[in-house]
């Protein structure tokens, strides 16, 4: 570890032992998973990570997220926002992750003020200011603490830290919740979101790393890194099988590249497959 980042892995374990007590948003990203670690490090018992548990929130993600706190030996909690109990979440207009986030960290400041934590924290980053408004506002509303963002750290750093920490998300592509997956305006509902997650799980079972499966009603649209454009070409039938039995009827690939933030626009497709009564 070199001495740039020893210093600011040194300020982020400083500034959340300074807290005293705290529980932690985490969803097994990068950024929530370093705030994870680093809160253990500074504060052992009096740090516990918060897993909220929902149907916007991918289960292989659960299971990983769980599992690396059980390897770091934090402590964990799964919780149960319920943000699709509001209808503002579900009506998935611009401001939709207020909502959500709202949910979320109403339901830790209910925990805090019961148990006595003195502080929330969240994984935010510099990088994200500009992409997440809704669900910083919903933070900054409910005095959420965001300890990369105090010490102005990036998603750069945030990854050279994790690295430093020998956690195996370091490299972790980036995980928007399956919401973030349905045009504005169309209603979120649990069945649809477990529509886009048994897509999406189709191809994470193929190795696929970099991906979103964008919802388009009976249209999949498939985001992929550029680097793994090769490899959809070699798995074309089985990404085909495997998303249509999620219940999508055409299964098409977005021809840009995906870039974290970006929404493709939808004239960009290329249609993998037409449904027809013969092999695909």
């Amino acid at each position: 570890m070199n001495d740039v980042v020893q210093m600011k892995l040194d300020a982020l374990v400083n500034l959340l032992g300074e807290m005293q007590s705290v529980l932690v948003a985490y969803s097994g990203g990068v950024d929530s998973a370093l705030v994870m670690a680093a809160a253990h490090r500074a504060l052992g018992d009096r740090a516990l990570a918060c897993i909220g548990r929902s149907p916007s929130y991918p289960q292989r993600e659960f299971r990983a997220a769980v599992a690396l706190a059980k390897q770091i030996g934090a402590r964990y909690r799964v919780i149960s926002p319920q943000e699709e109990l509001d209808d503002r979440y579900n009506r998935n207009d611009a401001d939709r992750c207020y909502f959500c986030k709202t949910a979320l960290f109403e339901k830790l400041r209910h925990i805090a003020a019961g148990e006595g934590w003195n502080a929330i924290a969240d994984g935010t980053h510099c990088d994200d200011v500009g992409d997440h408004v809704h669900g910083m506002r919903a933070a900054r509303d409910r005095k959420i603490r965001s300890p990369l963002i105090e010490l102005n750290f990036t998603k750069a750093d945030a990854r050279a830290l994790a690295r430093a920490l020998h956690l195996p998300v370091w490299d972790k592509p980036a995980m928007a919740c399956l919401a973030s997956r349905v045009p504005h305006g169309t209603a979120i509902t649990p069945k649809l979101l477990q529509q886009v997650e048994r897509a999406e799980d189709a191809l994470a079972e193929l190795g696929f790393r970099q991906f979103r499966v964008r919802h388009h009603g009976e249209i999949a649209r498939i985001e992929l890194a550029s680097d793994e454009f090769d490899r959809m070409q070699q798995h074309r039938r089985e990404v085909v099988e495997g998303v249509r039995a999620a219940g999508y009827r055409f299964v098409t690939l977005d021809l840009l590249a995906y870039h974290e933030g970006v929404e493709s626009p939808a004239d960009s497709l290329v249609q993998l497959h037409v449904p027809t009564s013969g092999p695909v």
